[in-house]
């Protein structure tokens, strides 16, 4: 029988590859051994193309940094970040002032809109065992009118997360309603913010025997990427594949899916188009070149703000637990609670 849920499948490579309105997804996981004082690996750096590894030499990369892993300062504009910590912390800091400390769970979603510099390091707290490292981080374009928004960013805290758990299968709603569950609101200038965008994230925890069925779109026109990347085999709409695998569907179909020896973990990407031109350079996304140089301008003359830290890597003190100060000054923790506070 033909399997008319399924338009494309395709290996996972790096990045994985996405659909208008996303821009790119990657998927990081990093065994980082223990920390040492300074927030960085207890182990020998030698060998390493410091400020540029990405070998995953031992199973782990330092990326662009280095004494503690990750990515020091660099700008932004046009589009979005949406940054999903499976393990591991990540500490942020930002040309706004802000700053926040969120893993295990959490999501923060950045609006660069106009331009934002911010750094994104991963400090290994646990000085006596292994700091394992696992995140997503997702690019999802602005339309036109938002391209040049006031940057910030939203946290969505993993206690604060819907969650939905049908027999076997958990799903954790990032965006997206699905049937019983309101979503957290994104950032107001956000694609997914347009209720006409039908615009879903959703990670997939399936164990090995239990099936569930991924309802249909709300919109026949919205793009819709499943991604298999941890478990053994996966069937789509009875259609066996292997892990990892990019699946493209249908978004008007319903599909049943079924894990088949070990658990299947999936990402689930959705969303109406943009349609709109997108002229890309780097860190830079606008709808076109004259946009684009009129970014590399901006970015020289202003630097997005600048850079009010000592350090292009700014990390937070090992003790500090998990928060987010904001440009305007308010102090949110996980809990739901916040206050304003003119220090960090």
């Amino acid at each position: 029988m033909k399997n008319d849920s399924i338009i494309d499948v395709a290996p996972l490579g790096f990045p994985w590859p996405t659909m208008d309105p996303f821009l790119m997804c990657v998927h990081h996981v990093d065994e980082y051994p223990r920390g040492n004082e300074r927030l960085g690996p207890a182990a020998s750096l030698a060998g390493r193309a410091l400020g540029q590894d990405f070998s995953g030499k031992d199973g782990w990369r330092m990326y662009h940094g280095e004494v503690v892993p990750g990515f020091p300062q660099h700008p932004h504009r046009g589009f979005e970040t949406v940054t999903i910590v499976r393990d591991g912390f990540i500490d942020h800091s930002d040309s706004l002032g802000a700053t926040a400390r969120f893993g295990h769970g959490d999501v923060q979603w950045l609006t660069a809109g106009a331009g934002i510099n911010h750094s994104e390091m991963f400090p290994l707290l646990e000085r006596e065992k292994p700091n394992r490292l696992e995140l997503f981080q997702i690019w999802v374009n602005l339309p036109a009118r938002s391209k040049l928004a006031k940057p910030y960013f939203t946290m969505l805290w993993d206690e604060q997360l819907p969650r939905v758990r049908p027999a076997g299968v958990e799903i954790v709603v990032t965006a997206g309603a699905l049937p019983g569950v309101v979503p957290l609101a994104p950032p107001p200038d956000s694609w997914a913010a347009n209720p006409e965008s039908d615009f879903a994230i959703w990670n997939i925890e399936i164990e090995p025997n239990a099936e569930w069925t991924l309802p249909a779109a709300r919109d026949a026109r919205a793009g819709r990427v499943l991604y298999f990347f941890a478990g053994d085999r996966l069937a789509v709409g009875g259609r066996e594949l292997a892990n990892p695998t990019a699946v493209q569907l249908r978004a008007d179909r319903a599909v049943r899916l079924a894990a088949h020896g070990k658990r299947a973990e999936l990402l689930l990407l959705q969303g109406r188009p943009i349609g709109e031109p997108v002229a890309q350079h780097g860190p830079f996304v606008m709808n076109t070149r004259a946009e684009l140089e009129q970014a590399f301008a901006d970015y020289r003359r202003t630097e997005f703000g600048g850079w009010p830290y000592p350090a292009n890597d700014p990390v937070f003190p090992r003790e500090r637990g998990r928060f987010a100060r904001h440009a305007d000054g308010r102090l949110e923790s996980p809990d739901g609670s916040a206050h304003f506070t003119s220090s960090a």
